[in-house]
């Protein structure tokens, strides 16, 4: 029996996207469509390899990634008229980033009024640790689930077969993970994703960690941070104030 699980926290495909840009450092308007396609593509192949419920949407946007491509190797055709000479296939593709991100930078700045005085870290509770951070000259920043996502595969990376990702449910339990995750993270206040992850050459509990993580994230009950983009990702409790 395989274990399947569905995460909202996986917010659209233009997110994944958008992530990849900033990644690369790359000009928007200029987008290496063969390399983002590329880690796009093995983005999904990952999600999938994880039993990760993947919206029709994610694969429409790889389709429409594939054929950007395609158009971009085929020569021009000198049939065409001269106004069309100048047209870039991506050029649709990019005005829909542009769009998707002005709207999310608004949505981000409505969200955070009520974040104010809802989702505050309490004084000498594990989710002030990111300000004890600060304070050492070690700025954190709030990462999100593409972050995570890069991490677990620098991890898994040397697995011999991606069938050794396989989950069996009966053999282990999720919500005992995400339960010893919580009682762990209450005891330590603070933990990194690697210690979190534990025995590596354990694949199943590798596995289960990074599922009850990001279950956990969409449940608002954990946060994850950053100090750069490849530093230690440090998990917090979230807490109420």
């Amino acid at each position: 029996m395989s274990y399947e699980i569905k995460l909202d926290i996986f917010e659209g495909p233009l997110d994944l996207l958008l992530y990849l840009i900033r990644k690369n450092e790359i000009d928007i308007y200029n987008i290496p469509i063969a390399l983002i396609t590329a880690q796009y593509l093995a983005y999904l192949e990952m999600m999938r390899s994880l039993n990760l419920d993947l919206a029709g949407e994610y694969l429409v946007l790889a389709s429409t990634l594939i054929h950007i491509k395609s158009k971009l190797l085929l020569p021009p055709d000198e049939s065409e008229g001269e106004e069309e000479e100048g047209e870039d296939p991506r050029a649709e593709l990019v005005q829909q980033l542009l769009e998707y991100q002005i709207f999310k930078e608004a949505a981000l700045r409505l969200e955070n009024r009520p974040l104010l005085e809802r989702d505050v870290f309490t004084r000498g509770a594990p989710g002030e640790a990111p300000s004890a951070a600060e304070e050492e000259g070690e700025a954190m920043m709030e990462v999100g689930v593409f972050e995570l996502v890069a991490a677990f595969r620098r991890i898994v990376a040397g697995f011999d077969r991606p069938e050794e990702l396989e989950i069996d449910a009966e053999k282990m339990s999720l919500a005992d993970r995400i339960n010893e995750i919580m009682e762990m993270l209450s005891e330590k206040q603070q933990m990194t994703f690697v210690e979190l992850i534990g025995d590596r050459t354990d694949r199943r509990r590798i596995i289960y960690t990074f599922l009850a993580i990001l279950e956990l994230m969409k449940l608002r009950m954990i946060r994850a941070y950053q100090s750069g983009p490849f530093g230690a990702i440090r998990l917090f409790l979230a807490v109420e104030g």
